[in-house]
């Protein structure tokens, strides 16, 4: 009879050396999946909408509601949650709860959670002043810029470029819906750029009636659809008020019932967006309003690699002399160049970066470092550090 084989050093390396590669090559593949996949959104959901119900055990009808829409949030998101741990957790729990407390799992979900209202009074019109007096401290406000190719720097400071074509939102909540169409710079030309932008203020109490502006290429108006320049006026104070120092090219909102700036400009031969807001404000939306391009950033199939140009190119140079940091915004400079080869499309990040600095109270917060290839399947140079360290892992378990 033969012996049976023996498990020596070389049988533990390889099946060491597979854990390890495995582990560092799934950290490679799967990271894009991982950053789409939104569940604690859904857990923040189910856990808000049942938290006064308490913690009894056994069946409880008034769950069934809120986990019926746990598992509709779920569905949602199946695809991009494929591989994570957490969302697989989540599913079999609703599977679990749902039997506990004896639902079908057809029926109604629990609508919606409408955001906090403090009783209506004379400064409810004023947002910063409210949550001064009920809050004691200024609100955290948050920024999102849209512009050039487009490039987008999201409320979480994320920073994309978009290969998004026709209209996208970029902002979607209880209080404002805003709209961005973006279309190629030429018949069949690669880059595109924003050619219209549309924000919808929504009706909210007393403060005001919902009112829409609009702005297209080479057409930015100093005032509403409707012509006017105010709206939602209460004891002689205005809720919107929109303002101008560029006829036809810029145009400042002022939004105070929600505590909101939006300055839309033309720079070059696109629109731009800038956007600072309240984070109470921004984060009032529901599941069924998960594409925002300055919540989420756009969807990772629509994400683009910017190209890092040599310091001997003429893009290089040229945005040096604008954009002496080399930030996130001096990158998208350089990419609308190469993209465009128009030197004017350089305005659109210079634009960009003066807003930040105007609309971020942390100055440390303006210049975003680079992101590498967060987003983006990994380079050459980061394949080849990861390699190495793979090596220097399978060296260390062959020495044990």
């Amino acid at each position: 009879m033969g012996t049976l084989p023996v498990c020596n050093s070389y049988t533990q390396l390889s099946w060491k050396g597979s854990i390890v590669v495995a582990l560092l090559l799934s950290q490679l593949c799967c990271s894009q999946v991982w950053a789409q996949c939104r569940i604690l959104r859904c857990n923040s959901e189910y856990v808000t909408a049942t938290q006064h119900l308490g913690g009894r055990e056994g069946a409880d009808a008034r769950y069934c509601s809120p986990l019926r829409s746990y598992a509709h949030c779920t569905k949602k998101m199946v695809r991009t949650c494929r591989g994570d741990l957490a969302y697989h957790s989540a599913v079999q729990g609703i599977e679990d709860l749902l039997s506990q407390h004896r639902c079908p799992k057809t029926g109604p979900t629990a609508q919606p959670r409408p955001p906090p209202q403090a009783p209506f009074s004379g400064d409810a019109c004023c947002y910063e002043r409210v949550y001064q007096q009920r809050q004691g401290r200024v609100p955290e406000y948050v920024h999102c810029g849209v512009f050039g190719d487009p490039h987008v720097r999201t409320f979480r400071d994320e920073f994309q470029t978009c290969a998004v074509r026709g209209a996208w939102p970029l902002i979607d909540n209880e209080y404002l819906y805003v709209q961005a169409t973006s279309a190629p710079m030429g018949e069949g030309a690669y880059a595109t750029a924003l050619t219209k932008i549309t924000i919808i203020f929504k009706n909210w109490r007393e403060c005001i009636d919902q009112q829409i502006y609009q702005a297209e290429l080479d057409d930015v108006p100093p005032a509403f659809v409707d012509g006017s320049v105010t709206g939602g006026e209460r004891r002689g104070q205005h809720s919107l008020q929109v303002r101008t120092q560029a006829p036809g090219r810029q145009a400042e909102i002022w939004a105070a019932h929600i505590g909101t700036t939006l300055v839309v400009r033309q720079s070059g031969r696109s629109l731009g967006l800038s956007v600072r807001a309240p984070r109470a404000i921004v984060d009032t939306f529901t599941p069924e309003q998960d594409l925002q391009l300055c919540v989420w950033g756009c969807p990772a199939s629509q994400q683009l690699a910017r190209p890092l140009a040599q310091p001997s190119t003429s893009a290089h140079a040229h945005c040096s002399a604008l954009l002496p940091v080399r930030d996130v915004y001096f990158q998208a400079c350089v990419f609308d160049l190469l993209a465009t080869g128009d030197v004017n499309s350089s305005a659109a990040a210079v634009a960009a970066l003066e807003d930040a600095r105007v609309m971020l109270s942390d100055s440390d917060k303006v210049h975003l470092v680079p992101a590498g290839t967060a987003g983006h399947p990994p380079s050459l140079p980061v394949v080849f550090a990861m390699a190495v360290l793979a090596e220097q892992l399978l060296n260390l378990l062959t020495n044990q």
